[in-house]
């Protein structure tokens, strides 16, 4: 077997993901949008509009600095508003605005196309052994 090609086809593969999301969001006329964003407003829609930046940094395996990147961004394209915790004034809260609400459809359709082409022709089995392996992958470069 040889296995030195793997992590070219895991680049390769990633890239042509990438590429493909890009094409889907300009198709739907999300032209502000990047796949960056993606993980951050699935986990708001997925979580009722409102998350602390420590729970989105948790949910998508994003250190601090980065989430507070990628919401800034999001932010100013007006996606998302961040507010400052009643509670707790170091609590930063991320939640939806009315214009990441009207495009949630449309982002729910680029999820599911991304998805589908993904495991198109994937059995079930399939599927579960390719998760195992990636995971067993991914846990291998965990720098402890």
């Amino acid at each position: 077997m040889n296995d030195k090609y793997i992590v070219y086809f895991i680049s390769k593969t990633k890239k042509k993901m990438i590429n493909f999301i890009e094409k889907k969001l300009k198709e739907k006329g999300l032209n502000d949008l990047v796949p960056s964003y993606g993980n951050i407003l699935t986990v708001l829609y997925d979580n009722d509009g409102k998350l602390t930046m420590k729970e989105i940094g948790e949910l998508i395996g994003k250190d601090k600095s980065t989430v507070t990147v990628l919401v800034n961004k999001l932010s100013k394209l007006g996606y998302v508003k961040k507010e400052k915790s009643k509670e707790d004034r170091r609590v930063t809260y991320v939640k939806t605005t009315e214009k990441s609400i009207e495009i949630e459809e449309k982002f729910n359709d680029i999820s599911k196309e991304v998805y589908l082409t993904a495991y198109k022709d994937f059995s079930v089995e399939e599927k579960e052994v390719l998760l195992k392996l990636l995971k067993k992958l991914n846990n291998n470069f965990d720098l402890e």
